[in-house]
């Protein structure tokens, strides 16, 4: 069995004064001239785990250690090279100077405060079993129904409506490394409760009841509060992405996200668990210009687009679902500068509207073509001539329609150099709104909408391509009143924002070592549960993670139980 080796750096970093508005500001935490925390991290830099407890420390300071490491794997923890960082107040000291331990043992420090008062302590690993024990995701074989996971009542609830229940089978998430009885894979009558015991890995046990419900939903948008990751996955270091700046683009559907790198075969991962599923076999489409950028329509159809005129006249070709091989969707041949985003509005199998930016130096242009009842009404497209950014994009811009059947209905840019966010009258093609420009040091450069519980969201990004600085940052907005469409998104005081996330944390110099995004690429992408209940947002930083977030619209004070 494979083991890490953990090590955590050792240095000493001084609080700041009061006044200073830092997460790491301790002054307040309490009077004592001690140590404030230890901090554990592997050689990689990754991994991050605190001593525990009380300030003032007692005599033991523990730092918890998981069992496995990752989490999901089977890798126990090997604590025999460590190295730590302490987190001490002016004019305080630990002799000896901390470097290399071996925590399988205890380590005697003793701590110097600022009066020259010593304290003798003891740091000590607790490697743990997780006493985690929960139903993370609940969905029946077979019959195209989902459980919603009521975790404070320990119910996994669902709403059949005509489906018959009487012998169904179960496909089931738990946290890791427990374990759940009776079989939910074994065919059962769910028309009465079934009662499942999940039990972690230190034997900590947890029931959950799974049974009919009549949901409730929140009168519109997401239910506050109900963010919660699914997953966040570095695309070398987890995903398995051989090659830095290549990966551009992402396709998502219920239950893949589709990762696109040039000149190789797309990953698809699980949309709940972000593991690794398998390959696409991209066959003569793959090229470093070919499968240049991926992303889907609204019914799961993978699209692929070439980017031209560098590879030649502009292709799209679309995959079926992933066990499928690209095949021709259209191609135009008119020269244009085009093919490094692409956004469809609908299904391409009924109807859709496409959007592609045409780049150049400040334009507003961008290609639309239309699909009808699954039929391309012409492989040429309309040319769309926009007004009201100030300086239009350059080789950065993406935008979507809210319509699948309107041409004229409005539709959300984010470009780049212009770097605002703005909002299109359809009718007319001129900006309705727009918010602040944002720092034009990053790019904003990606868009997605949905409709979801009767309200209109829209995704956007603000990359990092340096390794110096900080973006990286994703914005989930309710655009369902223009109303609330203004203000600056880095102050904050954009109303139509309802979650972000915060800046620095996905990107290439997230990572160690730091990977700039040479390209300036990301993504992102969001769908909707075929019940409605559930919002998923995808987002990916070339060379950083990929991430996915669940939303809901339940109301969970009114669901009848």
């Amino acid at each position: 069995m494979k083991k890490y080796i953990i090590t955590i750096l050792v240095t000493f970093s001084l609080i700041f004064f009061k006044s200073c508005e830092s997460p790491e500001d301790f002054s307040d935490a309490y009077t004592d001239d001690g140590v404030q925390l230890i901090i554990a991290s592997f050689m990689d830099g990754s991994g991050e785990f605190h001593s525990e407890g009380e300030l003032p420390y007692d005599n033991i300071i523990t730092i918890p250690f998981p069992y496995y490491y990752p989490e999901e794997s089977t890798n126990e923890v090997d604590i025999s090279k460590m190295r730590l960082t302490a987190n001490l107040p002016n004019n305080v000291s630990i002799s000896p100077s901390l470097s290399v331990h071996d925590l399988r043992d205890p380590v005697d420090i003793t701590v110097t405060a600022a009066d020259g008062t010593e304290t003798e302590h003891q740091i000590v690993a607790d490697v743990r079993k997780s006493s985690k024990a929960q139903i993370l995701d609940f969905s029946f074989v077979d019959v195209q129904l989902s459980g919603i996971v009521l975790e404070e009542h320990q119910v996994i609830g669902f709403v059949p409506g005509a489906t018959d229940m009487s012998s169904v089978s179960a496909d089931v998430r738990i946290s890791h490394h427990a374990s759940i009885s009776p079989d939910p894979a074994e065919l059962r009558d769910y028309s009465e409760p079934v009662t499942f015991t999940v039990t972690a890995h230190d034997g900590t046990e947890r029931e959950y009841k799974v049974r009919e419900v009549t949901p409730s939903t929140v009168a519109s948008g997401i239910r506050s509060g109900s963010a919660t990751q699914l997953f966040a996955r570095r695309l070398k270091a987890d995903v398995g992405i051989d090659v830095d700046h290549l990966t551009g683009g992402m396709a998502v559907t219920n239950d893949y996200v589709v990762l696109n790198t040039r000149d190789q075969n797309s990953i698809y991962l699980d949309a709940q668990t972000g593991e690794n599923l398998g390959e696409i076999d991209l066959g003569d489409v793959k090229g470093g210009l070919t499968n240049f950028y991926s992303t889907a329509d609204e019914a799961g159809n993978i699209v692929i687009c070439n980017l031209s005129p560098h590879d030649g006249p502009f292709k799209i070709w679309t995959v079926d679902d992933v066990n499928s091989q690209p095949e021709p969707f259209l191609e135009w041949d008119e020269g244009y500068d085009i093919g490094r985003k692409l956004s469809v509005k609908g299904d391409l199998k009924g109807d859709a509207i496409i959007t592609g930016p045409i780049l150049g130096d400040g334009v507003q242009d961008f290609a639309r073509w239309v699909v009808t009842g699954g039929e391309l009404v012409s492989e040429t497209p309309e040319i769309v001539t926009m007004s009201g950014l100030e300086r239009g994009w350059t080789t950065r811009a993406n935008l979507v329609h809210t319509s699948a059947t309107d041409t004229e209905s409005d539709y959300f840019v984010a470009s780049y150099s212009d770097n605002t966010f703005a909002w299109v009258n359809g009718a007319t093609n001129e900006v309705r709104a727009k918010l602040d420009e944002i720092d034009r040091n990053y790019i904003m450069e990606s868009v997605d909408h949905v409709e979801f519980n009767n309200s209109q969201f829209v995704a956007t990004n603000h990359l990092n391509s340096f390794t110096w600085g900080s973006a990286d940052q994703v914005w989930l907005m309710d655009v369902s009143s223009i109303a609330t469409f203004e203000g600056s998104l880095t102050a904050g005081d954009v109303d139509a924002v309802v979650w972000q996330v915060d800046r620095g944390l996905y990107g290439g110099n997230s990572v160690t070592p730091p990977v700039n995004n040479a390209n300036g690429t990301a993504d992102v992408a969001m769908t909707v549960s075929d019940d409605g209940y559930f919002l998923y947002l995808y987002f990916m930083f070339t060379n950083g993670y990929v991430v996915g977030y669940q939303f809901d619209c339940l109301d969970l004070d009114n669901i009848e139980l």
